[in-house]
């Protein structure tokens, strides 16, 4: 079994095969299951009991969750078992997007998520009609994501201050990353593990692009 879904070849890779339709469906349906997940807690869990947790025991927790779902659904080929690996990751995030919305407009994160449902669409389009182009920048979108993340770090707990223009730059790399991700989601063996693989990657880079097209409309507002 190779390394990652990624690198699963047709011959290396286990599951009954299923047709594009099925495919595309059930990654789909696992996507939704992630956004509705997310809704659930934010209507149910209050905001100050998310925000009461000790910044510390919740970044710790964050991150260990996000890891240990992210080690599941890669490494494993059983899609019940990516499915769970899945769900770590949807739960903490679902607990960054309860943080955020709460200081926004309900109005305002209606626009962002059709604004994001609009460009994740778009982008996907394109990952499918130039999947070559967005292999070849995939060294250079991780590269500048890190320097971001670096540079974000250093902004806000140092410098004490954000600028704008890193919200734009993140969501021009998020953008190439639907495209990247949706582009070798269909280069892949078309299992229904594969697809759940496929749909968790695509699930953090929509909720990465969602967080910062709300903050950038926040901020126009």
């Amino acid at each position: 079994m190779k390394n990652t879904v990624f690198e699963r070849s047709e011959h290396e890779s286990h599951g009954r095969r299923i047709s594009s339709n099925v495919y595309n469906l059930v990654i789909g349906l696992v996507l939704c299951w992630g956004f509705l997940v997310n809704w659930y807690m934010v209507k149910t869990i209050p905001y100050e009991s998310v925000a009461s947790i000790n910044p510390w025991v919740f970044f710790i927790g964050y991150f260990a969750s996000c890891f240990f779902g992210i080690y599941l659904f890669t490494k494993s080929e059983v899609p019940l078992v990516s499915f769970i690996g899945y769900n770590f990751v949807v739960v903490p995030f679902g607990l960054i997007i309860n943080l955020v919305v709460h200081q926004y407009d309900p109005s305002l994160v209606l626009d962002a998520i059709r604004v994001t449902g609009l460009v994740t669409f778009v982008m996907m389009i394109l990952g499918s009609l130039f999947p070559m182009f967005f292999k070849k920048i995939s060294g250079a979108l991780t590269i500048a994501l890190m320097v971001v993340i670096i540079v974000e770090l250093i902004e806000v707990f140092i410098l004490k201050i954000h600028h704008g223009i890193i919200d734009w730059i993140v969501v021009l790399i998020f953008c190439g990353y639907v495209g990247y991700d949706w582009g070798r989601a269909n280069r892949i063996p078309k299992t229904i593990d594969n697809a759940i693989d496929s749909a968790a990657s695509l699930y953090m880079d929509i909720i990465n692009l969602f967080l910062r097209i709300l903050r950038i409309m926040g901020r126009r507002k």
